[in-house]
C-alpha cells in the first residue's frame, strides 16, 4: 500500500509544506510516486510540493513522479471537460496495485506505468440517503427527504447530480448505477472501454461511504454481482468494506476496474493485476478479501417440489368473501401499525417487532392475492399463515404465531394446549401469549379479553421475553404495552371489525 499519507483538515487539502515534508521522509534511491485524487486543492498543493522538492533537490527531480486519479462518472464529459473527473474510491485500487508492485522491487517507471493504466480503467459512482455531518458544525436540516436518494455523491459532502424519489429497490438502484458505469451509448459517459460481447472481466469494489452496516454492504455486493452477471460481465474479484468515506454519510459507491482482454496488448496482463490486488498487506485500512472469483448464487425463486400431504376435509367459511376481507383487514392493520409497534419495541425490546409483524402481513397478503388463501379452505388458510409466520417472520414471534395457527388448524379447542407445549410463558407474562391465551380460553368474548390482556401488559412485570432484559423502572415510567401483544390486539380488532 502507501508508504505515507498526508492529511489536511476535514474536506480540505494539506498545505505544500506538509506534503513536501512527507516526500522528504520517504525519500529513497528508487524514487517516489505521488498519487493524488483529482480535486483542485489537492492537485495544486501536492503539485507545488513536488516542484519545491525538485527545486531544492535538482539531482532527485526525476525521481518523483506525479499521478492524478479521476474515476467519477457522475459528471458527464462535457461538464467535466476542464476540471476532469473527481477522484473517488477507485483511487484505493490504484494505491493497492501500485504499492504491491513497488513491494516486488519494480522500478519507478514500471510502477508509474501500471498505476497510470489502472487509473485509466476505473470508474466509480456514489449514492446516498443523506449528506454527512461535519464535526464541529451545527446539525442542519436534512438535505433529502425520507423518500429520496441522491446519485453522484462525492466524498467531500458535495451534492450529487440526480435525485430519485421514491427510493427504488436495491436491485433497481444497482442497475441504474451500472448504466452510468458501463454505458457505451451515452456520449457523456463511456469512460470504460467495455466490449459488450460478454467477455468483459472486472474487479468490483463496493465502498462504504461511512454510514452503511456490514449486513447492508453484503446485500449490495450480492445484488451488484448478480446484476453484472446478467449483463455478461464477469466479476473476477470483489473488494468490499470501508475504504474511502465521507465521514458518516449513509451511502455507498461502486467501482469497476476493467481488466485487460486476454489478447496481446500493451496493458499489464490481467493475472498480474489480480496477483497484485491479492497480495497480502499489513495496512490496517485494507480489508481482507478472498482472492477468489465470487460465485453467483442461484435465484431463490426456484420452484420447489410440492410436499406430500395427507388428504383432509376442507372447511368452508360461512361467508367466504368476508373471510378474505377479514384476513386482508388484519394484514393491512398490521402494516399500518408498524411505526407504532416499532416505537414501543424500541423502549421494551430490540426495535424489530413492528417490522417482523409487517413482514408477516406482507407474506400473507401475497398468498391472499395469489389465491393461495381463501374462504374455501379455512384450515388450509391457517396452515398457510402458520408457514408464513415460520418462514418470513422468524424469531420468537414467528415461532409462536406459527405454533398457534398450526394448532388452530388442528382444532381451536386445543390450540392453547399446543402453544403451552413449546413455551414457558403463562399469562400474565407481558408477552404475546397473554392475548393469544385469552383468544382461546374465552372464545365467546375473545376480542374484549384479548384487547384487555394486551392493554394490561403496560403494568405487568416482565418475566420473560425481551422486556425481561430492560430496566424495570423504565417500563413502569413509560407504561409501554408489550409490542408483540399489541400486534395481536391490532390483528384481532381488524379481523373482526
Amino acid at each position: 500500500m502507501l508508504t505515507a499519507a498526508v492529511c489536511g483538515n476535514v474536506f480540505a487539502s494539506p498545505g505544500p509544506t506538509q506534503v513536501r515534508r512527507a516526500i522528504e521522509l520517504v525519500d529513497n534511491q528508487k524514487g517516489t510516486l505521488i498519487i493524488v485524487k483529482n480535486y483542485t486543492g489537492d492537485v495544486l498543493n501536492f503539485g507545488l510540493a513536488k516542484e519545491q522538492f525538485a527545486a531544492q533537490h535538482p539531482s532527485k527531480a526525476d525521481k518523483v513522479r506525479f499521478l492524478v486519479v479521476g474515476d467519477d462518472v457522475a459528471v458527464g464529459k462535457t461538464q467535466g471537460s476542464i476540471v476532469g473527473r473527481r477522484g473517488l474510491a477507485g483511487t484505493v485500487l490504484v494505491y493497492k496495485i501500485a504499492g504491491a508492485l513497488a513491494q516486488t522491487g519494480a522500478s519507478l517507471d514500471e510502477v508509474y506505468a501500471v498505476a497510470e493504466w489502472v487509473s485509466q480503467n476505473i470508474a466509480t459512482i456514489g449514492v446516498g440517503l443523506e449528506h454527512c455531518h461535519v464535526p464541529g458544525t451545527a446539525v442542519g436540516q436534512a438535505h433529502l427527504t425520507s423518500s429520496e436518494i441522491e446519485i453522484g455523491m462525492g466524498i467531500h459532502n458535495e451534492a450529487g447530480v440526480q435525485r430519485v424519489s421514491p427510493v427504488p429497490p436495491l436491485n433497481e438502484l444497482i442497475q441504474t448505477l451500472l448504466d452510468l458505469l458501463l454505458s457505451q451509448s451515452d456520449p457523456e459517459r463511456g469512460f470504460l472501454p467495455t466490449g459488450g460481447s460478454g467477455k468483459d472481466n472486472v474487479v468490483l469494489l463496493v465502498n462504504n461511504l461511512g454510514g452503511v452496516s456490514e449486513l447492508e454492504l453484503g446485500g449490495i455486493v450480492r445484488e451488484a454481482v448478480i446484476a453484472l452477471a446478467g449483463r455478461g460481465v464477469a466479476v473476477q474479484r470483489v473488494v468490499s468494506g470501508t475504504f474511502m468515506t465521507s465521514l458518516n454519510m449513509p451511502g455507498f459507491s461502486l467501482t469497476l476496474l476493467l481488466l485487460p482482454p486476454p489478447s496481446p496488448t500493451t496493458a499489464p496482463p490481467s493475472d498480474v493485476i489480480l496477483r497484485l490486488l491479492d497480495a497480502k498487506t499489513s495496512a490496517p485500512g485494507w480489508k481482507w478479501s478472498s482472492g477468489a472469483r465470487p460465485s453467483v448464487a442461484p435465484s431463490s425463486s426456484a420452484v420447489l417440489p410440492e410436499r406430500a400431504t395427507e388428504q383432509r376435509q376442507r372447511i368452508r367459511a360461512q361467508d367466504e368473501q368476508e373471510f378474505v376481507r377479514a384476513v386482508e383487514r388484519a394484514c393491512n392493520a398490521l402494516d399500518k401499525a408498524e411505526p407504532e409497534i416499532t416505537k414501543m419495541d424500541t423502549v421494551s425490546g430490540d426495535g424489530d417487532c413492528g417490522l417482523t409483524l409487517q413482514t408477516g402481513a406482507h407474506g400473507v397478503l401475497a398468498l391472499l392475492h395469489a389465491g393461495s388463501i381463501s374462504g374455501e379452505d379455512v384450515v388450509g388458510a391457517l396452515i398457510a399463515v402458520s408457514e408464513v409466520a415460520a418462514e418470513k417472520m422468524g424469531g420468537t414471534s414467528g415461532a409462536l404465531y406459527s405454533i398457534f395457527f398450526s394448532a388452530l388448524a388442528q382444532a381451536l379447542s386445543i390450540s392453547g394446549v399446543a402453544l403451552y407445549t413449546y413455551t414457558c410463558a403463562r399469562p400474565p407474562s407481558r408477552t404475546l401469549v397473554d392475548p393469544l391465551s385469552a383468544f382461546v380460553g374465552a372464545f365467546s368474548e375473545n376480542l374484549r379479553r384479548a384487547a384487555e390482556m394486551a392493554e394490561a401488559t403496560r403494568d405487568v412485570e416482565a418475566r420473560i421475553g425481551r422486556s425481561a432484559y430492560v430496566e424495570g423502572g423504565l417500563l413502569k415510567r413509560e407504561r409501554v404495552p408489550d409490542p408483540g401483544a399489541w400486534g395481536v390486539k391490532v390483528l384481532l380488532e381488524a379481523a373482526t371489525a
